[in-house]
């Protein structure tokens, strides 16, 4: 949904993903929001007895973010891990190769 007020706290995110996405932040889903400067994210999450919040912040580079038309991107485990790390999730790259086996 493109960037978002990082001083927001769990019931600020919840209610931009209950009004802004109308979808039910109390499902068990993850949402994950980035910051105007993309080095900051934080991830609210239900687990059916409370509200979490994760956030990171990246020292170098910034988090790759994917481009939705209705603000909603559904994510492999896989892709948000790579999210989460900085790396490019939609086109991972190996950053090294062994060049001989002896």
């Amino acid at each position: 949904m493109g960037h978002t007020d990082m001083r927001k706290g769990m019931q600020g995110l919840a209610l931009q993903v209950q009004q802004g996405l109308k979808r039910d932040p109390h499902g068990g889903d993850l949402f994950v929001f980035r910051g105007r400067t993309g080095s900051l994210i934080k991830i609210i999450w239900h687990d059916g007895i409370g509200m979490s919040l994760y956030s990171k912040r990246l020292e170098k580079g910034r988090f790759v973010w994917p481009s939705a038309k209705d603000g909603i991107v559904s994510l492999t485990n896989a892709q948000l891990s790579c999210l989460l790390e900085g790396i490019d999730w939609r086109n991972p790259q190996y950053s090294w190769r062994p060049q001989s086996a002896g």
